[in-house]
């Protein structure tokens, strides 16, 4: 990979692991869900007016778009309101990398191969680390928010997995506009029209700017850079950096808010991060000693 593409790759990394600061500064403003909506409002307005539809089904579209946004960004918003910290946050909804192999074994045939055990078992004893100190920065509720995002951001990758070749910035535009309808009614629901209209009218810049940079750096500058980079080398150059988001995450976390890190967190961390490296650098590894 020449170098001015690593630096796009990291670039694209930095950008998804920060994200889960701008999320908590976007949370300091507006409710969950409503910060939901407007993300996705602004991912597909006003760039569908001038970017082809996708060639991918209308219900694989829709599909995807209600398991991201409700399921997964949703639930992490919900869970980021005040039940989990911003750094655990981002190392927790990785656990997707196994629900998304699950589902594969269940639904579409996969055969499970013993490095996935083995990463699996780390991760879980991560969780577990996690799990054994719940407190100030991540609760229960928090916890389990967090992984049923990680599960419907595993069923949105299914979803990604049955469309074959498509350009996934088209996609990511064009499905955002079915993640709106639900969030937008989950919103009026849940949080009110009266929060809804203050949130909106009472925002200050910062807010502003969290959810255009959820819009256009997460979405549209990180998923087409990423997928441009996908296109061009292969998918075990990439994807190990991939890696590299929760650590940005944390130590972002730690540097802007404050977030702590003791030892117990570091150590689940390290068990986390270790059963995704075994994911996805065993088989390149195995490659290279056939």
């Amino acid at each position: 990979m020449p170098t001015t593409h690593l630096f796009l790759a990291l670039a694209v990394v930095f950008v998804w692991g920060t994200n889960f600061v701008v999320i908590r500064w976007g949370l300091d403003g507006l409710p969950p869900f409503l910060f939901a909506t407007l993300r996705f409002a602004f991912s597909a307005l006003p760039w569908l007016l001038f970017i082809p539809r996708p060639t991918a089904p209308w219900r694989k579209m829709a599909a995807f778009g209600v398991l991201l946004g409700v399921g997964q960004f949703g639930l992490l918003f919900l869970a980021m309101r005040g039940s989990i910290s911003p750094g655990l946050a981002s190392l927790v909804v990785q656990v997707q990398v196994f629900f998304t192999i699950g589902l594969s074994l269940l639904l579409m045939g996969e055969r499970v191969r013993g490095f996935q055990i083995v990463g699996l078992l780390l991760a879980l004893a991560g969780l577990a680390v996690i799990a054994l100190n719940l407190g100030a920065t991540v609760t229960l509720l928090g916890l389990g928010l967090v992984l049923s995002a990680a599960f419907f951001w595993a069923c949105a990758n299914l979803v990604v997995k049955s469309l074959g070749p498509v350009n996934m910035l088209h996609f990511m535009v064009w499905s955002s506009v079915f993640a709106v309808p639900p969030l937008f009614t989950l919103s009026w629901w849940i949080e009110g029209p009266a929060l809804m209209q203050s949130a909106v009218a009472n925002a200050t810049p910062l807010v502003w700017a969290s959810v255009l940079w959820q819009a256009l750096g997460n979405t549209l500058f990180g998923y087409g850079v990423w997928n441009w980079l996908l296109a061009r080398h292969p998918a075990a150059t990439v994807a190990p950096l991939a890696l590299l988001v929760p650590v940005f995450g944390m130590s972002a976390s730690a540097l802007s808010l404050g977030e702590s890190l003791p030892g117990w967190k570091l150590g689940a961390a390290l068990l986390v991060l270790s059963g995704l490296a075994v994911i996805v650098l065993w088989p390149r590894l195995q490659a290279r000693l056939n």
